[in-house]
């Protein structure tokens, strides 16, 4: 009787890069008011006034916040729409 033979299959958790999210993320700037960031992250994003306080206060004391996440032309979207605003906004693979 032989062995059965080793297959060498691919890790379940590994994800490839495409895959895996992007983000759209706003940073602290000296420029806009913290009262601005909150009224620009409910105009563009529809968020509720107590979550985009949250997010304003991540920006302001943690120095960013991710603010979306999708594709990356999503990203890239939305990148466009918090620059419009006159924010601080970059995007990455999460």
């Amino acid at each position: 009787m032989t062995a059965p033979a080793e297959l060498d299959l691919p890790d379940v958790d590994d994800a490839t890069a495409e895959d895996r999210p992007w983000v759209a993320i706003v940073w602290n700037d000296p420029v806009n008011l913290m009262s601005y960031v909150t009224h620009v992250l409910m105009e563009l994003f529809g968020y509720p006034r107590e979550h985009a306080e949250k997010l304003m206060l991540d920006v302001h004391h943690k120095g960013r916040a991710v603010v979306s996440s999708g594709t990356r032309e999503q990203m890239e979207h939305d990148v466009a729409r918090l620059h419009a605003k006159g924010l601080w906004a970059t995007l990455q693979q999460d």
